[in-house]
């Protein structure tokens, strides 16, 4: 079965992401900041890890950047979910190593797209 890391700070956000991606035949983890975002990989190997930008201690584009140069989790597809979502914000995700940037608002067809692009 396939694993999704969730990392989102905003409860009700993350809930959100949850309800969208209960209909899939995956496992749901989730984590509230960048730094448990880095060990959750890390010890979880997630097939995809959905990420926030805006949390507080380690931002999303500095958990991304340890996840996808990290020896163990490099190979794990990062898709970047924010509200930070003009075209610098998409060009930095990018050279974060994040595969995609959602952002938000966003519909669940969007969230949905994406995952299976990348599962």
């Amino acid at each position: 079965m396939k694993k999704i890391l969730v990392v989102e700070d905003d409860p009700v956000q993350q809930q959100r992401m949850c309800d969208i991606l209960k209909n899939l035949d995956v496992l749901l983890s989730v984590a509230d900041n960048g730094s448990s975002a880095v060990e959750k990989a890390q010890a979880e190997q997630p097939d995809l890890i959905l990420m926030d930008i805006i949390m507080p201690g380690v931002d999303g584009y500095a958990a991304c950047r340890s996840i996808t140069t990290g020896e163990t989790t490099k190979q794990i597809p990062v898709i970047i979910v924010s509200s930070k979502n003009q075209e610098a914000d998409k060009v930095w995700a990018q050279l974060q190593g994040a595969q995609a940037l959602v952002g938000k608002p966003y519909t669940e067809e969007e969230i949905l797209t994406q995952v299976k692009a990348f599962l």
